[in-house]
């Protein structure tokens, strides 16, 4: 997901639409969780409020590469704000519930510190990617047996995962800081090393991306789900809530994409995976949240996987012969016009 981020998209206009529709997300999820509290669905709903404002990058750009719409303003508004919703819910969870039982005054500090970490990483890498012999180094290496970027992306990673957990903080922010620090840094690779993208989006999706998808459902509590109706009829609700909290609020693009589009904004926006099945994992240790109510988050969010997308598409193919130009007529035959002439 930090691979996927376009800095230089977040800026202006459309960083103020997805910072306010992520704002209008949070509210709304605070306001559902509470109101699923009273109802005696949930036992912790400020956890269960970050869980509903993710939304899922990785999903979501295949889905909008495949439609050739990532370049388009709707893709960007969505890449834009499904970067935000990521990153704000991964700070949010380690902000209010981290593993290691620190105030949140002290978890602050600890973010804080760790984002200096982050940024201080950045100013040394690019202090490496502009030091001319390592350069030359890194480029004669880095297509060979050696890899030398690849092994360098995973130390990264390795390192700031290590870091966050030594701080106290969630593995995932450190995963997450990595691909946003390599994005960052990693500004020449269409000029200097153009398969290195290629490659860790290999490693991503042939295999890491497989493997979290796999052990999640070999750790998904089937049992749990089908114990009581109550829980099975938690789903739809979640469901509902997941649309409600992050596609509502894409009608603030409408002055920007249209009603149309704002709905499929909305509808990529409430898709939601990977996050809810960490955080669930996380509430589960904390003991925050039971069995059966992470089965009816994780059955909620892979029915949004399953649901939303395939919803969105269908309004986007839909829409392209109504937007499409009138196709031209065909040509006249040679010698037709040659022809009209004479008879005139």
């Amino acid at each position: 997901a930090g691979l996927e981020i376009e800095f230089e998209k977040l800026r202006g206009r459309r960083l103020g639409l997805v910072g306010g529709s992520f704002a209008l997300s949070f509210g709304i999820a605070v306001l559902i969780s509470f109101a699923l509290d009273a109802a005696g669905q949930v036992d912790t709903p400020l956890l269960v409020a970050i869980i509903l404002v993710a939304t899922s990058l990785g999903v979501v750009v295949p889905v909008l590469k495949d439609a050739d719409k990532l370049s388009s303003d709707l893709g960007q508004l969505v890449i834009a704000a499904a970067s935000i919703a990521d990153f704000g819910a991964v700070i949010l969870l380690s902000l209010f519930f981290s593993r290691e039982s620190t105030s949140t005054t002290a978890q602050i500090l600890l973010l804080v510190g760790f984002f200096v970490v982050a940024v201080a990483l950045i100013f040394v890498l690019l202090g490496i990617e502009h030091w001319r012999h390592l350069t030359a180094v890194l480029a004669r290496l880095q297509d060979t047996t050696a890899q030398i970027r690849v092994r360098g992306a995973f130390l990264l990673l390795i390192a700031l995962v290590a870091v966050a957990e030594r701080l106290g903080l969630e593995v995932i922010l450190g995963a997450f800081l990595a691909g946003a620090v390599l994005t960052l840094v990693d500004r020449d690779r269409m000029m200097t090393h153009p398969r290195f993208r290629v490659k860790l989006e290999a490693a991503g999706f042939g295999m890491f991306i497989p493997v979290f998808f796999v052990t999640s459902g070999l750790q998904f509590d089937l049992d749990a789900l089908f114990a009581s109706g109550s829980t099975i009829a938690l789903v739809p609700l979640l469901l509902a809530a997941l649309l409600v909290v992050r596609g509502l609020p894409a009608l603030v693009y409408r002055s920007t994409i249209g009603t149309r589009q704002a709905v499929v904004a909305g509808l990529l926006q409430a898709t939601s995976l990977p996050f809810i099945v960490a955080a669930s994992m996380i509430g589960i240790e904390l003991g925050l949240i039971d069995e059966a109510t992470s089965a009816a988050l994780i059955a909620a969010g892979l029915l949004s996987v399953l649901i939303f997308p395939l919803m969105a598409l269908t309004i986007l193919r839909r829409a392209e012969p109504a937007s499409a130009p009138t196709a031209a007529e065909p040509l006249p035959p040679i010698g037709a016009g040659r022809a009209t002439l004479e008879g005139a």
